[in-house]
């Protein structure tokens, strides 16, 4: 029987977590955090099925490497509470063949991701044991045209009914305030990407014959998978 389930949360050094041992636990691979000097294996993690990269046209060619990617993310991200990455994990219909669970999965990402911007790593698992779930881990930075990674936000000024910045003599500094560069940490994306997989589902199912349907919504009544709050603040380090 398809079942529905779409967990999102945030990985984030602030709580010891680190974006390239996310991946390389994911993928089943063995990868060294350029950071800290970690090494993480997890080479002999079983039932890891089918790992992809999927990138937008504009991001650099070397990002299609695990190690490259996430050493990259690390890297440009500064502050000792940075939030490197999210996760979105769902679980994949029983009925559909290896085969159709990865073109599905990949039908996904690239639509509700990759062409919005972020750069995905996805990882398939299955045990053999009736639970076949993918874990996609995504960007949270976007990347410029020149393949640079762009600011997570970008600092407006207050400003007064003449349209003048109005000075803080406290702080020593003009008052402002942080203005998201991308919605893709809004609340409603969090039952966008729900309803996105549940029709995708659907349709795939529909298409191979099968009676089975999932349906997310009842999810959105329990008051579960709500994007993890994403904390935004003015200092250059947190950009």
């Amino acid at each position: 029987m398809a079942i529905y389930h779409c967990s999102i949360k945030i990985i984030s050094r602030g709580k010891g977590k680190s974006a390239v041992a996310a991946a390389a636990y994911r993928a089943g691979e063995k990868l060294t955090n350029d950071f800290d000097g970690e090494t993480h294996d997890y080479t002999h993690k079983g039932g890891v099925v089918h790992t992809e990269i999927l990138l937008p046209g504009h991001a650099p060619a070397a990002f299609s490497e695990r190690a490259v990617l996430w050493n990259a993310v690390e890297k440009i991200e500064k502050a000792k509470n940075a939030q490197l990455a999210r996760e979105i994990e769902i679980a994949l219909p029983r009925e559909l063949t290896r085969e159709q669970g990865i073109s599905l999965v990949c039908e996904y990402v690239k639509e509700q991701f990759v062409n919005a911007g972020m750069c995905a790593d996805f990882a398939i698992h299955d045990t053999g044991g009736g639970n076949p779930h993918a874990h996609i881990m995504l960007t949270m930075r976007p990347i410029q045209q020149d393949g640079a990674w762009g600011a997570k936000q970008k600092k407006e000024y207050i400003l007064n009914p003449q349209g003048k910045k109005i000075y803080d003599p406290k702080k020593r500094q003009y008052k402002c305030k942080a203005i998201p560069a991308t919605d893709w940490n809004e609340q409603t994306k969090a039952e966008e990407w729900r309803a996105a997989w549940a029709r995708l589902c659907n349709q795939t199912l529909e298409q191979y014959g099968h009676a089975e349907r999932i349906d997310h919504r009842s999810y959105e009544r329990q008051g579960i998978d709500q994007i993890p709050t994403v904390h935004l603040g003015v200092a250059a380090s947190a950009m």
